[in-house]
């Protein structure tokens, strides 16, 4: 116990350490840079310190669906650097998270810079019409950022469904299992009450719910342990 207290406190000064650096970094890169501090030890409101204003986060907000993914990861996750998201809103973002350990390499937080570069994606728009260079911009993905943990675990549904292309009902049983595996994946069922929220928007009881979610999570790790004896064999069956 003792030494389970000795952590919290060590994770506490931590994010006290870097709290002052959130304004310092946001006036480095001035008004289109917004910095975020998140303690994931309280997923729905993880947001322990914000300077500047790109995704509309505030002080007591809960992780993106970022940090879902960064929690469902666990010790194994890592940095994710200059990637390029866009807001539900359409701003284009160049984002990197940064994730935060103890002195044990456990992740309990982030820190995430986020710059809007939805001007200088025009401009370079702009400038390559002038020169007569087709733009091509690949796909974006858009990435729900969310003071409530709520909207933000619905987004994530509701993109889900979308390329499941259709309803539950209409969805065989390997389809609800992706979709449970999917949703799995990105860190939904890390955040508490999840499973009630997934089962009430699907209209399912909740221990149908916990039913698909266990088979999937089975079926998830048959899947990784022959992918290992595969890998121990040379890659022979």
């Amino acid at each position: 116990m003792a030494a389970d207290r000795a952590l919290q406190l060590e994770r506490d000064a931590i994010v006290a350490a870097l709290t002052p650096v959130v304004d310092g970094l946001a006036a480095t890169f001035g008004p289109m840079c917004e910095v975020v501090l998140h303690d994931y030890r309280q997923p729905e409101k993880s947001v322990v310190a914000v300077a500047g204003s790109v995704t509309g986060r505030t002080v007591g907000g809960a992780m993106s669906e970022i940090g879902m993914r960064v929690v469902a990861r666990g010790d194994e996750a890592g940095d994710e650097l200059n990637y390029v998201t866009r807001t539900r809103n359409g701003k284009l973002v160049k984002a990197s998270t940064m994730v935060l350990r103890d002195s044990t390499g456990a992740v309990f937080g982030a820190l995430c810079v986020n710059l809007d570069v939805t001007a200088v994606n025009d401009a370079h728009a702009l400038l390559g019409a002038l020169a007569g260079i087709g733009a091509s911009s690949p796909d974006v993905p858009v990435t729900t950022f969310g003071n409530d943990i709520d909207s933000v675990v619905d987004a994530i549904l509701d993109a889900h469904q979308l390329r499941q292309n259709g309803s539950w009902a209409g969805l065989d049983r390997a389809q609800r299992l992706e979709l449970f595996r999917g949703l799995d994946e990105r860190g939904v069922f890390a955040v508490r009450r999840a499973i009630e929220q997934v089962a009430a928007r699907l209209g399912i009881s909740r221990a149908s719910a916990y039913s698909y979610l266990s088979q999937a999570r089975a079926e998830a790790g048959t899947a990784a342990d022959r992918a290992t004896d595969q890998t121990s064999s040379g890659g022979h069956a």
